[in-house]
């Protein structure tokens, strides 16, 4: 028997009553030949039929829904795109063209910046390479990648991912992690010499560093954090990432100097320097 082309179906909204007609596909039973036809053919062409139906139902459903329950956003000059086909509730269309994802660039930290240099550790130098991937000033953050060559025979290229923390009104200059303590921060940070105005202040409880956007000196401290691409390994013969840097970045060199700290080291102060890799891109850009 064949079904009815058109389901009517209504809807309320505001004590009326929409009549919606959903288009559906007919269907009908193929009649038996002699009664040798295929059950299960005929059973499965009813049923891709009937998912026809389903499907069709679904998309007058939505179509009905979105133009009754979502509203316009404000007009602007923009193209409006809605984070929201269909609303529920108290959930809100959002115009995501109303907010610019500013670029961040500070001298050579941004997104896909590169610095080459050297670790030294004792009498032995390192080849190291730097690569930012993501840099956040609002959020005084940054992360990257780290390798360093030649420091252990079973990994000739080891790579780390680091995160750091931006001194400034969310970092202080103390660490107080990472069995680091007062003493330790200091003889660090005096090392570096553009700190030397505040290694009489940095310690009191009301210093606050507040970095300017015209500042040329960046503060921060580099935490690796686990090794790449296996960042199940936690431990590596004749190496260790347990430490952490000290680092000051330059803006008018666009160069990093760091200090490795690791209190059960034999060596401390292992530098770090690094110069930035010029590079054919910008070093930010926005859509608008």
């Amino acid at each position: 028997m064949p079904i009815p082309s058109l389901i009517t179906a209504s809807a309320s909204n505001n004590n009326t009553s929409t009549s919606v007609q959903h288009p559906v596909v007919a269907i009908s039973t193929p009649p038996f030949e002699d009664g040798n036809q295929d059950d299960s053919k005929c059973k499965q062409q009813i049923k891709v039929q009937s998912n026809l139906v389903a499907t069709n139902s679904m998309e007058t459903e939505l179509n009905f829904n979105t133009k009754q329950h979502v509203k316009p956003c404000r007009k602007t000059n923009n193209k409006v795109v809605l984070l929201h086909a269909r609303r529920e509730g108290e959930d809100k269309a959002v115009n995501i063209n109303e907010d610019r994802l500013r670029p961040v660039c500070v001298g050579g930290l941004y997104a896909g910046s590169a610095f080459h240099g050297t670790q030294r550790c004792g009498t032995a130098s390192y080849e190291v390479n730097v690569e930012l991937l993501h840099v956040d000033m609002k959020e005084s953050s940054l992360c990257g990648y780290l390798k360093i060559n030649g420091l252990t025979s079973e990994f000739p290229e080891l790579t780390t991912f680091f995160q750091a923390e931006i001194i400034g009104p969310r970092y202080s200059f103390h660490t107080r992690k990472w069995q680091a303590d007062q003493q330790s921060d200091l003889l660090h940070w005096k090392r570096f010499p553009s700190f030397k105005p505040y290694v009489d202040t940095f310690n009191r409880d009301d210093f606050v560093y507040d970095y300017k956007a015209n500042d040329d000196f960046i503060y921060m401290r580099w935490k690796e954090t686990f090794l790449v691409p296996n960042h199940h390994v936690s431990a590596i013969h004749g190496a260790s990432f347990a430490g952490f840097y000290y680092i000051c970045y330059q803006r008018s060199t666009n160069s990093i100097r760091g200090f490795y700290f690791f209190r059960h080291h034999k060596d401390w102060f292992q530098e770090l320097n690094l110069e930035h890799v010029p590079a054919n891109q910008f070093g930010s850009f926005e859509f608008r």
